[in-house]
């Protein structure tokens, strides 16, 4: 079943039009008759009376204990006059609110405290703003996602300053406004403040209206069941350099396994960008993968690199668990791979925060010590001398640590404790990225070196493991290197509007569905596939299939057009969705469907399955779902007063019977007269 989607329709809220309209409605009644020719239709004058508000909406997201995120309280839509938070210590009606980034965390704190104030909050309108005024803001817990950790210290603070608020449910509608929506929305509450003792008010009409709300349906079973929400889920995508021979399996190497992630969170739904947590981290990956592309000779290495970037690890590291499900079914999304080959796992984690006083610094955070963890170690600090005049630094974790932070390789960890691995982070004991999981955490969170430096440092480290050598040359080495135009331009293609996903980088492999990056995982539509519907896999899944597909790949014996005639063994089409013709490649990269592994999908619905003691993540699994909905809107109009209205209808009345006596006592009075006469 699919979502039906909506849009917020952008306004010119800086156009002197927009407001001619919200002053009495009366005031239409004595335009002028140019004014009143513009008005040409019902639709026309819809238009000059209502503004339809650019925003980013908090969506409703349940899981298999109840729901958290937001909604309109019932099946109608909510209205209420606009006011600023600061002026509004007690609030004696029905509110929409209108609140500053740095009092944010305080209104929603003071909801959950405070009833009598939360029983007047009809919505809440969040100011756009600068990040560079905020000490930070951080909507996810202190350890996030602490349940699946395969340590028991779950009490530690990776996360410190944070709130937790994106985790508990609102039953009212709450908007993330643009810069002009919000410059326009504060003159709109100061003129309210203004007049308020005045017979008329400017209101928000919020349509936030979720299904899972209309039909009582409050945990993911229930609504899945009823069929008014869908999981969250996408796809991943895992590519081996060089290719995997499929038919010479004895030929197999042992694996090293470089992954990152694709997806973050945040308090608003479209608006999640994660620049530095995780979109630095999957730039210095694909910038290290095109480096070792260009490298002579792979092919003879004695081990096999292989690339894995997994979706929807912000909810339940649904794409690691349901590659490593995926891998133990040995299913075509894996064919190629054998779990029990990996001899090696190295994440690259958030790493665009790593540049203090001009030197670029990174933590190396294990799994265990083990002697492949020391072999991988050794390889990372042969790298870092190698890039000596880059002025990179390398530190072993602090072992006060508990273990790795947050990270899909605790998927791996729960699977198998004895996994080998480690991941690369831009901090040591804490987050350093104090706009974690935040709609902030957005390109001018992130320095480009750093970002470079992590892929130079990851590159060169692959390729000294895969080598199997601990003495290689200065001069292999310095093969190895990171094209910084590549990082510069990922960065304005998944991080930025302008160009966005219309960069030629982006175009010249898909044609995206959109402009704005978001990185937010969104749901699983149709069945999944390892060959999915395209349409069903989002832009920036696409993007690095086709990306990685090239980069890894070696030229096709086949030179025809593809994909009808690509059909060699190993062979695969790149590039399809620009021109319709594309370019036939031997690559080995696929796509692995990343939903919950305690979800089946028969025949278009979702079934929740029991709990397995074989799978000890999916012990713990929410089963996050997203609802559904109709239409999603935020307007703003003035209205009358209600007791105004009341004394128009009075005085209209009263002025019917007066005219009514009148009429009867002059008619009264002719007649009289007539007689007489």
């Amino acid at each position: 079943m699919g979502k039906k989607r909506w849009l917020l329709k952008t306004a010119n809220p800086n156009s002197e039009n927009y407001w001619k309209p919200m002053k009495e409605k009366s005031s239409i009644m004595h335009a002028t008759s140019e004014k009143a020719n513009l008005l040409e239709s019902v639709p026309d004058l819809e238009k000059s009376m209502y503004l339809v508000v650019d925003g980013y909406p908090c969506v409703r997201l349940l899981n298999l204990s109840g729901e958290i995120g937001c909604s309109n309280p019932g099946r109608e839509k909510v209205l209420a006059p606009i006011v600023r938070y600061k002026n509004a210590n007690n609030l004696v009606q029905l509110s929409a609110v209108l609140v500053s980034l740095d009092e944010f965390d305080n209104l929603f704190l003071r909801v959950s405290i405070d009833s009598n104030f939360a029983k007047n909050v009809a919505g809440v309108l969040v100011e756009s703003g600068a990040q560079n005024k905020l000490k930070g803001k951080r909507c996810n817990k202190k350890f996030p996602q602490d349940e699946f950790s395969p340590y028991q210290s779950n009490s530690y603070e990776w996360n410190p300053t944070g709130s937790g608020i994106m985790w508990r449910a609102y039953d009212f509608p709450v908007f993330l406004l643009s810069e002009g929506s919000t410059s326009t929305l504060q003159e709109v509450a100061a003129k309210n403040e203004r007049t308020k003792k005045a017979y008329n008010a400017v209101v928000a009409e919020f349509n936030l209206v979720m299904q899972t709300t209309k039909s009582g349906t409050h945990d993911s079973e229930s609504c899945l069941n009823e069929g008014t929400c869908l999981p969250l889920g996408g796809y991943s995508v895992w590519s081996a350099l060089p290719p995997i021979s499929i038919s010479s399996p004895e030929n197999s190497k042992p694996i090293i396994l470089a992954m990152t992630s694709m997806d973050t969170a945040s308090f608003f739904r479209d608006k999640s960008l994660g620049a530095d947590s995780p979109i630095s981290g999957l730039i210095s990956l694909l910038a290290a993968v095109d480096a070792l592309s260009r490298v002579d000779g792979l092919n003879k290495l004695p081990k096999q690199l292989v690339f894995g970037v997994f979706n929807g690890e912000a909810w339940g590291y649904l794409g690691s668990r349901r590659f490593l499900h995926e891998l133990d079914q040995q299913s075509g999304s894996v064919s190629g791979l054998n779990s029990t080959l990996i001899e090696t796992v190295i994440e690259i984690g958030s790493v665009g925060k790593g540049f203090d006083q001009g030197v670029k610094t990174f933590f190396a955070h294990t799994s265990g010590v083990s002697s492949a963890t020391n072999v991988t170690l050794s390889a990372f600090k042969h790298a870092q001398k190698s890039l000596k005049s880059e002025a990179i630094k390398l530190s072993t974790a602090n072992a006060s640590n508990p273990g790795i932070p947050p990270a899909s390789l605790m998927a791996f960890m729960k699977k198998n404790a004895k996994t080998s691995g480690i991941v690369i982070e831009d901090f040591d004991t804490v987050f350093k990225n104090k706009f974690y999981h935040s709609h902030l955490d957005n390109q001018s969170n992130i320095n480009s070196s750093a970002i470079v430096a992590a892929s130079s440092l990851v590159a060169r480290s692959l390729y000294i493991l895969a080598s199997n050598k601990t003495d290689l040359s200065a001069s292999a080495l310095n093969s190895v290197k990171v094209n910084a135009s590549l990082v510069e331009e990922l960065l304005g293609c998944l991080l930025n509007c302008e160009p966005g996903l219309s960069c030629e980088l982006v175009k010249h492999y898909i044609s995206p569905m959109g402009t704005c990056p978001s990185h937010y995982v969104g749901v699983i539509l149709g069945e999944p596939s390892s060959t999915p519907y395209l349409p069903y896999v989002s832009d920036t899944s696409r993007f690095v299939w086709n990306f990685l597909a090239e980069k890894t790949s070696i030229p096709s014996k086949n030179a025809s057009s593809c994909p009808k005639d690509c059909s060699g063994t190993g062979e695969m089409c790149i590039r399809a969705e620009t021109d319709g013709k594309g370019v036939c490649v031997t690559s080995t990269t696929r796509y692995v469907p990343a939903y919950s592994t305690r979800l089946k999908s028969e025949s278009g619905t979702w079934k929740v399955l029991p709990r397995n003691s074989s799978d000890p993540m999916g012990l713990e699994d929410a089963v996050w779902t997203e609802s559904n909905w109709d239409t999603i809107q935020l307007r703003v109009y003035s209205v009358q007063d209600a007791a105004y209205d009341r004394l128009i209808l009075l005085a209209g009345i009263a002025v019917t019977v007066l005219a009514y006596t009148a009429i009867v006592v002059t008619r009264a009075f002719i007649t009289k007269a007539l007689k007489q006469d």
